[in-house]
């Protein structure tokens, strides 16, 4: 609460609502757009502030009455609003952590399993499911991209977007590589193994961000998609696949109703992956990219989720963890989410 000046953000408020009202304000669609989101993100977060602060006046008023007169269920209700209180004090001090240039934005989710065939392709899928059910629960739309299947179980790939205020926020700490230790089901002598999968997050780059990608650097081509067929196959051929020739990077779609559908969404994924790339290599423009590297380093694993002899779930770069790893793998990533952003702020 110490950094958050509410005072400051409803002058903002105020002056961006005023902006609306004037008789220009449509004539770019793209800033008018901006404003409007800027404005939801800012009534939210006062909204939020506003409802903690007549929470916590309404606990001090209890606290005089019982000063007063002493009434047992009185202090009872109070300490159950205090508890739920605390749990919205922390909420909402994860939401002002989220000030990153494309924290509000969506996210766009890659999964790969690593080496391992059969055993390491299943983890790709939990992992998959895990990231599903967190988005559900968390009230975030869930759209699946591209999907690959493994070739006995689980999946070769995945890419699929979150859909939400602050979805790449919130996912933004979950790159990186993630180890599975369990007794395999697809072992008959019932031996321990050790699995790992890959998973990439990226923001949505939205209409605002300048960006120009060469159309001469983009390779296009059309398929069929593979598999044995389900919900994750597009029955015409009219998948698409986008390379960008002076970098390597391969995007594909094949989960929308067209090829034109589909290549937006492909476009999308390439443009955030370009984005990613040049910031990360600190280029000016696409242009200066080329030939990167895409090895992954299984050693340097972010998570743990260890199965057997055990249970426990362990990020090793904060080192918050817990035992209920059927919880974590349910969807239940609040405690690792939040305790990475506090680390990264400090």
């Amino acid at each position: 609460m110490i950094h958050f000046d509410i005072a400051k953000l409803e002058q903002e408020l105020n002056e961006l609502e005023k902006k609306t009202l004037e008789s220009d304000f449509w004539d770019d669609t793209t800033s008018a757009n901006s404003i409007l989101d800027k404005i939801k993100s800012l009534k939210n977060k006062c909204k939020n502030y506003r409802e903690i602060e007549a929470d916590l006046a309404g606990i001090k008023d209890i606290i005089d009455l019982l000063k007063l007169e002493y009434d047992e269920n009185l202090a009872n209700e109070m300490i159950k609003d205090i508890n739920k209180i605390e749990k919205e004090v922390e909420k909402f001090e994860i939401q002002t952590l989220l000030s990153g240039k494309y924290d509000k934005n969506n996210a766009i989710l890659t999964i790969h399993p690593g080496a391992g065939g059969t055993e390491a392709q299943d983890w790709a899928e939990m992992l998959y499911r895990m990231y599903t059910r967190w988005a559900t629960k968390s009230g975030y739309k869930v759209e699946e991209l591209d999907y690959l299947e493994g070739d006995e179980a689980g999946l070769k790939s995945v890419t699929f977007e979150v859909s939400g205020e602050n979805a790449y926020g919130y996912l933004k700490g979950e790159m990186g590589v993630h180890r599975l230790v369990r007794i395999s089901p697809f072992d008959s002598g019932g031996r321990r193994h050790t699995s790992f999968a890959s998973l990439e997050v990226l923001p949505e780059i939205t209409d605002d961000v300048d960006l120009y990608i060469n159309p001469d650097d983009i390779k296009m081509d059309v398929f069929r998609a593979s598999g044995a067929g389900g919900q994750h196959i597009n029955k015409t051929s009219s998948a698409v696949r986008l390379t960008h020739i002076p970098t390597g990077i391969i995007t594909s779609c094949q989960t929308q109703r067209s090829q034109l559908q589909n290549r937006e969404f492909a476009m999308k994924m390439l443009k955030s992956k370009l984005l990613d790339l040049k910031e990360k290599e600190h280029k000016e423009t696409i242009d200066e990219l080329k030939g990167i590297q895409r090895e992954i380093a299984w050693g340097s694993q972010i998570r743990s989720y260890v199965f057997c002899p055990y249970t426990m779930v362990k990020d090793h770069r904060t080192n918050f963890e817990v035992g209920n790893v059927q919880g974590v793998m349910d969807g239940d990533l609040d405690g690792f989410i939040q305790s990475y952003l506090k680390m990264s702020k400090n």
